[in-house]
């Protein structure tokens, strides 16, 4: 199935390892010019040149979605730079429980998790509307349907962004650019790697014993390929995904029980 993304220019937040690079792996192979974002610039490095190895057009964007001035003097810099497709993604919160966050926490979250990506959108948006096509991809957590215990603050800031996005679908529908949210399950990265090593450490048991236990709550009994996660970013950034938007898309292996 030819998806219509042969050289659509796309930027993916948060792609220097895990989901977002998995979705910049899929769009890649279907021919978009990519661009990664990230922090670290080894990792980020490393990350393009795995891409280009393959073929793909990749370029890299450093960004740290906390530091407010910097992302606006990066995006400032992308000048006249259009984009197709957005994939909005950042790093997750360290776990805990929600009834322990102080009010300097949750506003040094909500800037990192939510309001940078309100910008990077919102940035992006006008040449989307003006061209008539364009396509923005958020990644949620399917702790916004059914809240993960001791991820309090990411169940709570990433179910701001699924109201965000529901209301921005419909503004922009009109318009030719679609929006929509894609909630992971446990798929294996090195961020589930990490939640699964602290929760052992919180429970003094062994890593690999928490990783079975989550794997048999799941109906799959297994955790996610992200190149699994990565395809269904790379089908809604298509244009077979036309008249899909203000949706939340699971991919989780059935982990979430609720219709």
């Amino acid at each position: 199935m030819d998806l219509g993304l042969t050289g659509k220019r796309a930027l993916v937040l948060g792609s220097s390892r895990g989901l977002g690079l998995a979705s910049a792996r899929a769009l890649a192979a279907e021919g978009a010019v990519v661009t990664l974002c990230g922090r670290d610039p080894a990792r980020l490095d490393a990350a393009a040149a795995s891409l280009a190895a393959t073929g793909a057009s990749v370029s890299t964007l450093r960004l740290d979605l906390a530091d407010r001035a910097g992302l606006e003097a990066a995006l400032d810099g992308l000048g006249d730079t259009s984009f197709d497709i957005l994939v909005n993604n950042g790093g997750g919160p360290a776990p805990g429980p929600v009834a322990e966050v102080d009010a300097a926490r949750w506003s040094r979250e909500f800037e990192a998790m939510v309001a940078a990506l309100f910008l990077v959108t919102g940035r992006l948006l006008p040449a989307m509307r003006a061209n008539r096509w364009g396509r923005v991809i958020t990644i949620a957590s399917s702790g916004v349907v059914q809240p993960i215990p001791n991820l309090g603050v990411s169940n709570a800031l990433r179910a701001a962004i699924v109201g965000w996005a529901k209301t921005l679908a419909a503004e922009v529908a009109a318009d030719g650019v679609t929006v929509n949210t894609v909630l992971p399950g446990r798929i294996d990265t090195e961020r589930v790697a990490e939640l699964d090593a602290a929760a052992a450490k919180r429970t003094g048991r062994e890593a690999a014993v928490v990783t079975e236990e989550s794997r048999k709550t799941i109906p799959m009994g297994r955790y996610g390929d992200p190149d699994e996660f990565g395809a269904m970013v790379a089908f809604l950034a298509s244009t077979r995904a036309s008249y899909t938007t203000g949706a939340l898309i699971r991919v989780d292996g059935g982990l979430i029980r609720a219709i």
